[in-house]
């Protein structure tokens, strides 16, 4: 392969990781599911491996040709990804709570826990938005003002 051919491989790889860290970044999956997802969307391409820190996949090697390296790039890009429950019920979360500026959230093991401070007239509003969510359990640590 030419120098220059390797160059714009490279190149073409870079942005393919790019672009599969952004489209990752936004469910923030566990590096090992990105891993074995693009493991799994690389398997039989000999020479290429891929490498995940911090939510980005960086696909490495020397591909035989342009094709493979192309369609490998493009199932790579579209690897199914696991998304944890807690991802999920966080999206949710925040939506929810954006009309309580004061109030905080975190999920762990589908278990909401609030903090903050919230009015005792917006506490029912706020409770009722989360429990549609169907969390596991609410827990209120939140300062309820008057």
């Amino acid at each position: 392969m030419s120098a220059m051919r390797r160059t714009r491989a490279r190149g073409l790889v870079s942005a393919v990781t790019l672009s599969f860290a952004l489209a990752l970044a936004a469910c923030a999956p566990k590096d090992a599911d990105i891993k074995a997802a693009a493991d799994t969307a690389i398997g039989g391409v000999s020479g290429v491996s891929v490498a995940v820190t911090n939510g980005v996949a960086t696909i490495s090697g020397q591909f035989a040709d342009e094709a493979t390296r192309t369609s490998t790039t493009a199932k790579v890009a579209e690897a199914p990804v696991v998304i944890s429950p807690d991802d999920a019920l966080r999206t949710s979360v925040t939506a929810a709570l954006a009309a309580f500026p004061m109030l905080t959230a975190t999920i762990a093991d589908g278990v909401i826990t609030l903090n903050g401070e919230i009015k005792k007239s917006e506490l029912p509003m706020a409770m009722q938005a989360l429990s549609a969510l169907n969390p596991k359990r609410i827990d209120n640590k939140a300062t309820v003002k008057k």
